[in-house]
């Protein structure tokens, strides 16, 4: 009997274990999964969709969130326009990286059921060349079997001046012989998140 009790606990603390190891684990971003884009005006009145294909991050234990852009895998569908981009805006020579860091409440996301979703509103700081800047964005936060997706309902506007762009934006204007490019685009990002 006292055999069968001892056995019953260890499995009781096995599985505590277990349990208490999922609940705390990193989450890693999955860059396949995951978007970032942003929206152009040229001309006044030509939009055209962007993106970044390398995205990298994880949420910690603790509830911060870190997330990676790889600035050189910008994509515009255009492969000049890619390395006019890289070269004469994001400078991604000098400054190859941005990133987004932020925390959650990582009890919060725990107790979220399987399948659910909740609207949330989320602090961030964007990070480029060496300037930060913080932003809200409304989120909708789904909870699932492997982690988690985070998905912007709303656009975050970012400007130019506030990471001192307005030369690059400017560059791409006259080599493109333009006779405008905004300096304020809208931002918006799905990421997944698994275990």
């Amino acid at each position: 009997m006292r055999a069968t009790i001892r056995i019953f606990q260890c499995l009781i603390f096995s599985g505590l274990l277990i349990a208490s190891a999922t609940a705390s684990a990193q989450w890693t971003l999955s860059n396949e999964a995951s978007t970032l884009s942003f929206v152009t005006v040229k001309a006044d009145h030509v939009a055209e969709v962007h993106t970044f294909d390398q995205l990298s991050g994880a949420i910690g234990e603790d509830g911060s969130v870190s997330i990676e852009i790889a600035l050189a895998s910008v994509n515009t569908l255009v492969p000049i326009r890619n390395e006019r981009m890289q070269s004469m805006l994001f400078e991604t020579d000098l400054f190859p990286r941005g990133t987004i860091t932020s925390q959650i409440n990582s009890d919060r996301i725990a107790n979220m059921a399987i399948g659910s979703s909740e609207e949330m509103g989320l602090d961030f700081t964007l990070k480029l060349r060496d300037l930060s800047r913080t932003y809200n964005a409304t989120v909708l936060v789904s909870r699932q079997e492997a982690g988690l997706m985070a998905t912007t309902l709303k656009p975050i506007i970012v400007s130019a001046e506030s990471f001192d762009l307005v030369s690059g934006v400017e560059a791409l204007r006259e080599v493109a012989g333009l006779p405008s490019i905004s300096r304020a685009v809208p931002v918006s990002f799905t990421v997944v998140f698994e275990d």
